[in-house]
């Protein structure tokens, strides 16, 4: 059986709405045809991301999301999600949105990637923000 899991590593955060954006992350992945294993979300700092981005990547950057596809059946997804907190609240800034609006964009992309999409490429990045924008507007 699944669960959507949301922990904090060296920040502290409460989320907004914890149990309606875990059944909302839920029906994302039911709806792109999968079953939710367990998923985990660690909300961290720019730091702690900067450091698993060096350390699992090879990236020397900050980045907003580190997804780590932990899935082993086919029609199930699992998966590690860490978010940076500081790089969401300066991404709300700048989209001019509210920092949990942020949050769950990130949340969705996340989880996005688990299903199969990329976000390399423009193509591949107009059609992810296509897909997040959907479901935020189901929130």
């Amino acid at each position: 059986m699944g669960a959507i899991k949301i922990f904090t590593e060296d920040i502290s955060h409460k989320i907004a709405f914890p149990v309606k954006t875990r059944r909302w992350i839920k029906s994302i992945v039911e709806s792109e045809g999968f079953l939710p294993g367990v998923i985990n979300y660690i909300l961290c700092s720019d730091e702690y991301l900067l450091e698993m981005n060096k350390q699992y990547l090879d990236h020397d950057y900050y980045t907003d999301i580190l997804t780590f596809d932990n899935s082993e059946a086919e029609n199930e997804i699992e998966g590690d999600i860490f978010i940076s907190l500081e790089r969401v609240h300066e991404n709300a800034v700048i989209e001019s949105v509210s920092p949990d609006d942020e949050l769950r964009r990130v949340l969705a992309h996340g989880v996005l990637h688990l299903c199969g999409y990329d976000d390399h490429s423009p193509e591949d990045k107009i059609n992810m923000r296509k897909r997040e924008d959907y479901y935020l507007s189901l929130f």
